[in-house]
């Protein structure tokens, strides 16, 4: 009985499989990755950081009972870019009109000089940005009287605005010669004494009678 030839086992080319794999994960690899695209952060806007400024600054003008400036500020809060800052402002905002409204209901001045007296205040403590609200208010409902223009003077001069300073005092004077007598020994106009449009609104005589002098010669 003839055997039966051993049936030949096909031999499977490992070596060119594994080249193959190999040179495919060479061609997969060789494709550079995609950078992961940066989703915009609200951090970056530019906005964001001056909203955050706001923020502060009201908290600050909060505790120093400046409610008035800190309305202001949080009100920029409320209308800008972030709605968690929005939100948490919202209320600080309430808690301010709060205090406002007591405020207003407790600051009914009697007369213009009892108003004047509580910006003359104001100013003594050095909360110079309160004390001119109070002051142009008072130079609306009683713009007839010099001293509400020369306190926004002695103000302007305490602040450096010396052209402004000129122009209430001016009108101060208009309105109340008594008032060119005050300022001449007022130390708020301390910082004007070295201007001569100073000297001359107060020692009027002295500058007309330096021509005077002059055609003696």
């Amino acid at each position: 009985m003839k055997k039966k030839a051993a049936a030949k086992v096909k031999k499977t080319n490992h070596k060119s499989k594994k080249n193959k794999a190999v040179a495919s994960k060479q061609t997969r690899s060789s494709k550079p990755a995609a950078a992961p695209t940066k989703k915009p952060s609200i951090a970056d806007d530019p906005r964001f950081a001056q909203v955050v400024q706001n923020y502060q600054l009201g908290l600050r003008l909060m505790q120093e009972r400046k409610f008035e400036r800190a309305r202001a500020a949080f009100e920029k809060v409320a209308a800008g870019p972030s709605p968690e800052l929005a939100e948490r402002v919202s209320l600080h905002l309430s808690t301010v009109n709060q205090y406002l409204a007591r405020e207003g209901a407790s600051e009914r001045f009697k007369s213009p000089e009892e108003h004047y007296d509580f910006a003359v205040s104001l100013m003594n403590t050095g909360d110079y940005d309160t004390a001119r609200e109070h002051l142009e208010k008072l130079a609306k409902q009683a713009a007839k009287s010099g001293f509400v223009w020369y306190g926004l003077a002695a103000l302007d001069a305490l602040q450096g605005r010396s052209a402004e300073a000129l122009k209430h005092l001016t009108e101060a004077i208009k309105l109340n010669k008594q008032h060119r007598i005050q300022a001449r020994n007022d130390s708020d106009f301390q910082s004007m004494l070295d201007d001569p449009r100073f000297t001359e609104l107060l020692y009027p005589e002295v500058s007309e009678a330096a021509p005077e002098s002059g055609k003696g010669r």
